[in-house]
């Protein structure tokens, strides 16, 4: 079963991105998606190696955004591809059929041809605005993300501006999970932002 907490790996200028996981981990993080944008495929592969040693203990699982071949060669749990990434068919095919496949949707027509094709649960958003990554369209909002959980019957999990205080109208709209980034790696106390997001998570999905 597919987590419901997940947390993105942040590389931005002063963010401690190992440094974040022991208390987050700890705290309840059942998903961690290693996102590196800028660095060599040995300098990724080691990363990715890292966390999952680092997840092993908690039995979380450990999803590598975009680098199919670096989740495969770490012996990884899934990859999460976006929409200019390798195609979820091809990456399926090569893949086999036990690799969690993530996709990127923000509307019921990409999510169900991503299903189609193989992705194993879907990344829908952004739910809300960010300033986390660049460049993203308007803000979904939960009746987005309830449009594209609607049309699947993969797991959806919001991304984007997601906080603790909206983790129970996201999983209201359908939402299995939600993953974040900057609500964690911008908090004071790490470990206490995951613990208010995973008791929130418990008590929508109760």
């Amino acid at each position: 079963m597919l987590g419901r907490c997940h947390l993105i790996t942040d590389t931005r200028p002063g963010r401690d991105l190992l440094g974040v996981l022991p208390a987050a981990l700890d705290a309840g993080v059942d998903v961690v998606q290693v996102r590196v944008k800028e660095a060599g495929d040995r300098e990724v592969l080691a990363l990715v190696e890292t966390v999952l040693g680092l997840c092993a203990p908690y039995r979380a699982s450990c999803i590598v955004d975009d680098r199919l071949d670096v989740a495969l060669a770490a012996g990884a749990d899934g990859v999460h591809l976006g929409a200019d990434d390798l195609p979820v068919a091809a990456a399926r095919r090569i893949a086999g059929p036990e690799l969690l496949i993530g996709a990127t949707a923000r509307d019921p027509a990409s999510g169900m041809a991503a299903v189609a094709a193989g992705a194993s649960y879907l990344g829908v958003g952004p739910a809300f605005a960010t300033a986390t990554k660049q460049g993203l369209p308007g803000p979904i909002g939960p009746a987005g993300v309830a449009a594209v959980a609607a049309a699947v019957t993969v797991p959806v999990i919001a991304i984007g501006g997601v906080t603790a205080e909206a983790v129970g109208e996201l999983l209201e709209a359908g939402a299995h999970g939600v993953a974040v980034v900057d609500a964690v790696y911008g908090a004071t106390d790490p470990g206490e932002a995951v613990d208010k997001l995973v008791r929130a998570l418990a008590r929508a999905a109760a």
